[in-house]
């Protein structure tokens, strides 16, 4: 049996709301399976009762979020169509206020998803703080955020932002230039987030004053690095010596961020990657904290949502088809 809900959408929210050519209603109707009509302030929502339910409370969740100043995206309503019963009970006024600091063209940095705001608070209490999660879920651009903030503010005097200089099952060969010149590219996702949040000229003046320093794994051996905001990114592929030895560098008055995606390990074959081993050991000591992002918190095109979802369904498939095979080649012994 249809059923029909009215949800009061105010007329200066209905166009954010539904967006260009109402892409965002398109796909809740189609997420749902429900007809969403437009009758001014009062938005009709129609089809089976537990759907229109679910789709009208998506919609309340995306007014509050428009009436913050945030422009609808079909990324927030793929996650907030998403979300568990227990999760729909949210706060999204709380989320979107959340703002970690703005972009130089004034745009505000704030986290998307529940799990992203679990993230940025881990980043705020404790010392240590692992984000582990799969691309597009804003694991490296929220703690780069973070560490300008604490910059701008006075609590730390330097941003050191590493990671380790392996190529993604390339061989780049010999690059020409200068030392700089040849690490420049394995770095340059770190500047690409540093000009947007910066600004490249605010970047360059900090970087000769060496408040900023973009350097790759290796080059923290034997440092100390005190009253510091360090951000290793791409920690999937530091070895298991090179983990402990970035671990041990954290000095006093410093806070470090480490973040990866366990599928994309670059080592080479029979090397050990250095983040899933830490992650292990370190689960239960205070002062660190861990955060696995999932495909919920993917804030890219909703394309890249569904790549994860489906990498993730054939490696669960590959690894039960192993299972099922180990048992009967012991049962042949």
């Amino acid at each position: 049996m249809e059923n029909e809900q009215y949800v009061k959408i105010p007329g200066d929210y209905v166009g954010n709301v539904f967006g260009s050519f109402d892409e965002n209603i398109k796909a809740l109707e189609k997420k749902f399976a429900v007809s969403v009509i437009n009758r001014g302030d009062d938005i009709i929502v129609a089809g089976e009762p537990e759907a229109v339910a679910k789709a009208s409370e998506v919609l309340q969740k995306l007014t509050e979020i428009a009436a913050g100043g945030e422009v609808i995206s079909l990324q927030h309503v793929n996650y907030l169509s998403s979300l568990s019963d227990e999760e729909a009970k949210i706060d999204v006024t709380e989320l979107m206020s959340d703002v970690v600091c703005f972009t130089r063209q004034g745009k505000p940095i704030r986290p998307k998803t529940l799990g992203q705001k679990r993230y940025v608070d881990l980043i705020r209490k404790d010392m240590l703080t692992f984000g582990v999660g799969p691309a597009g879920t804003g694991k490296t651009y929220l703690a780069m955020a973070m560490a300008i903030q604490a910059f701008k503010s006075g609590e730390i005097n330097r941003i050191i932002l590493t990671r380790p200089a392996i190529e993604a099952g390339e061989r780049l060969g010999f690059l020409p230039g200068d030392l700089q010149s040849k690490i420049d590219p394995y770095l340059r996702p770190l500047y690409d987030a540093l000009y947007e949040i910066m600004g490249a000229e605010s970047f360059a003046k900090n970087m000769e004053k060496g408040a900023i320093e973009v350097a790759p794994l290796a080059y923290m051996r034997g440092r100390t690095l005190d009253n510091s905001f360090i951000v290793l990114d791409e920690a999937q592929n530091t070895t298991q010596a090179q983990m402990k030895m970035f671990l041990t560098r954290l000095g006093f008055n410093s806070k470090a961020v480490i973040t990866g995606d366990m599928t994309q390990i670059d080592l080479p074959d029979g090397q050990k990657s250095g983040l899933k081993q830490a992650v292990h050991i370190l689960r239960d000591v205070e002062g660190i904290g861990i955060i696995r992002l999932n495909n919920k918190d993917v804030v890219r095109h909703p394309l890249v949502q569904r790549i994860v979802e489906a990498y993730e369904k054939y490696d669960t498939q590959a690894k039960e088809a192993v299972a099922s095979v180990i048992p009967s080649e012991r049962r042949k012994r």
